[in-house]
């Protein structure tokens, strides 16, 4: 076959691939760069004017909730103790888990008998929805909750769960769900984060700041620690010798030597976020004593919460300082229950009655007041609250004559309420024992579609451009589940 010869190469096909690694391929990635499109994103809506990463964007999709507060139970909640009822674990109790059962790996964890619920499950709400005694208080709002049964994940160690549960993945590096929600919405407060984050006293998840990190992302769209008691950001004031106006005479000094770099080269975007970020940190010095002042409740909230008595004190100040974010514009807050490990957190190897009915205690009277506080406020419907830890646990005992369990990946409880969840239903259910799920399976890519769905955002359109490939929260995977929407 004839070629038609050209003088810097032997074919069209090498002239077209010389040129891109020649002088025209140059001023093509001038080009590329002025327009932005090696720092282009997958914003809901395109960026404002003045380039601020956390200014309010309009959504791609119609909202249902415009904040989310995600409960995580650090540790894994067990299922068959909370929220999937097994009847058959009564009957078969003693025994051990069929051998048809895919049970793949324990951990080098002993493997003991079927092992039935330790605490009673009552039906709440016109729903009759079974929640158990360690939920009395949010038994009370079952009509509220949708509760999932059938999720599974990719992990059964905590530190690559609680990761995958936060980022979708069980690689450290990505964005977490908070970040891809303020990245994709912005935040509607522009003196305080747009993604908040508060630990448990007793430590943060093992895998650490991963679990709130903005991976490949500008730093701006990370998740800020507020500490559970004292200040809740470290370094917030300035220094004694610097008054205000001095600090803000520098700010505006450096916020113009920066826009001026930024007006030379368009699409900055990491240029942007520190600007940003030194703004935010400057108006954060006012905004956030005040929205976490406690004193401005009445002693009835306070006492709704649980703040003041014991065991509720801390989970109900971050529950309820979760609101007054909420109130302020905060799009996305998570609350972590249980800190360090083991028996510290969620994770009841030794005893489940002891550790879930310590834990349940603390947590269950805050969130039935959150829940509660948020209704009233006419806040509940736009602010989806989500519930659960990085996986669930085994049907069966933890050895012979032991009363813990250990982790479960293959099915796992979790629920929603509020931000146009449908209330007072489950969906997906696991099998007779609670080990597997085995109807309407729901991958924790699934949920994160669904999350992202309801806050406004749709999974596959959300992007942001990472080394050549547009990356998303839930990769290649995941679907939007419409049986869990109002």
């Amino acid at each position: 076959m004839h070629h038609r010869r050209f003088p810097c190469g032997e074919t069209r096909r090498e002239f077209v691939w010389e040129m891109g690694a020649g002088f025209a391929g140059l001023a093509l990635a001038s080009l590329l760069s002025r327009d932005g499109f090696f720092t282009r994103q997958g914003y809901a809506d395109d960026l404002p004017s003045n380039l601020n990463p956390t200014a309010a964007r309009k959504p791609q999709l119609k909202p249902r909730a415009k904040a989310c507060i995600f409960l995580m139970m650090n540790g894994a909640p067990s299922q068959v103790d909370t929220f999937d009822y097994k009847p058959e674990l009564e009957k078969y109790a003693g025994k051990q888990l069929p051998a048809d059962k895919k049970f793949i790996n324990s951990g080098g964890r002993k493997v003991g008998y079927l092992t039935p619920a330790w605490r009673k499950f009552r039906p709440g709400g016109e729903s009759g929805l079974l929640v158990s005694d360690y939920f009395p208080q949010v038994r009370k709002h079952a009509d509220k909750l949708c509760v999932i049964n059938s999720c599974h994940t990719d992990s059964h160690a905590h530190g690559s769960a609680l990761v995958a549960m936060n980022t979708g993945k069980t690689l450290i590096g990505r964005p977490s769900l908070g970040s891809w929600c303020v990245y994709g919405l912005g935040s509607e407060n522009e003196s305080l984060p747009g993604y908040v984050v508060m630990l448990d006293k007793r430590g943060g998840p093992i895998s650490g700041q991963p679990n709130w990190s903005s991976g490949f992302m500008p730093a701006t769209f990370a998740g800020t620690l507020f500490r559970p008691v004292g200040d809740p950001i470290l370094d917030l004031k300035g220094p004694a010798h610097l008054t205000p106006a001095a600090q803000r005479e520098q700010l505006d000094l450096l916020s113009q030597l920066n826009q001026k770099h930024l007006d030379a080269r368009p699409g900055g975007q990491e240029l942007a976020a520190r600007i940003n970020s030194y703004e935010l940190a400057y108006r954060m010095q006012t905004a956030t004593p005040e929205a976490v002042d406690l004193t401005q409740e009445t002693r009835e909230t306070l006492d709704m919460y649980g703040v003041g008595q014991q065991p509720t004190d801390e989970y109900g100040r971050n529950c309820l300082i979760a609101r007054r974010l909420v109130e302020r514009g905060v799009r996305f807050i998570q609350l972590y229950s249980g800190g360090g490990h083991l028996e510290e957190t969620w994770d009841a190897h030794e005893s489940i009655e002891k550790n879930h009915g310590r834990h349940g205690a603390e947590v269950d009277q805050p969130i039935a007041a959150l829940l509660t506080d948020l209704e009233q406020r006419g806040l509940l419907d736009e602010t989806l609250v989500v519930w659960g830890g990085e996986f669930g646990r085994m049907p069966f005992s933890e050895g012979q004559n032991a009363p813990g369990r250990n982790h479960n990946p293959y099915g796992f409880s979790m629920w929603l309420a509020g931000g146009g969840a449908r209330g007072g239903t489950t969906y997906g259910q696991t099998d007779e024992f609670g080990f597997e799920a085995v109807e309407d399976k729901v991958h924790l890519h699934d949920l994160h579609a669904t999350i992202l769905h309801m806050m406004g955002l749709d999974h596959e359109r959300l992007t942001y451009f990472h080394q050549g490939r547009n990356e998303s929260l839930t990769d290649v995977g995941g679907h939007v589940i419409p049986d869990l929407l109002s």
